[in-house]
């Protein structure tokens, strides 16, 4: 029969170095909330263990698929309540998508607006002005 070996804890650099974080970013996390405070040490030094990893990983994979700070503290808060269902966490997946398509429009929208600027800059104008920059309101310069 196997024991199982107990992790020694991490400090917050061995941390950042596990999950490919900043220290700043784990004590922003940990000021905001989203990294629960970690036992310290006598001498004042915070101790992580692995679940603290797997939180801090979560947290990073949630930001690269788009979820904002106080969403993913929203779907933290979903892991750890009783009574939350797939349901619950497939409700801000679809908030998510529904913001992303919004962002897409968006984009689609200001890529055909300054695509038709650069074709007036093909036309050409008099010289020294800019359709783009005169669309902008930019001053010109002297």
């Amino acid at each position: 029969m196997s024991k199982a070996v107990k992790q020694k804890p991490l400090s917050i650099g061995d941390l950042a170095t596990v999950t490919g974080v900043e220290v700043t970013t784990v004590r922003f996390y940990e000021r905001r909330g989203l990294m629960p405070a970690p036992p310290r040490r006598p001498s004042g030094y915070r101790m992580y263990d692995a679940l603290a990893a797997q939180r801090l990983l979560f947290i990073q994979q949630a930001k690269q698929l788009g979820f904002s700070l106080s969403e993913i503290a929203e779907l933290l808060k979903l892991q750890v309540k009783k009574g939350h269902t797939c349901h619950d966490v497939k409700e801000q997946a679809l908030n998510k998508i529904a913001d992303i398509d919004q962002k897409i429009e968006q984009l689609r929208h200001f890529k055909h607006a300054l695509g038709v600027l650069v074709r007036q800059c093909d036309k050409g104008g008099a010289k020294g002005e800019c359709p783009i920059l005169e669309a902008l309101n930019l001053p010109k310069m002297q």
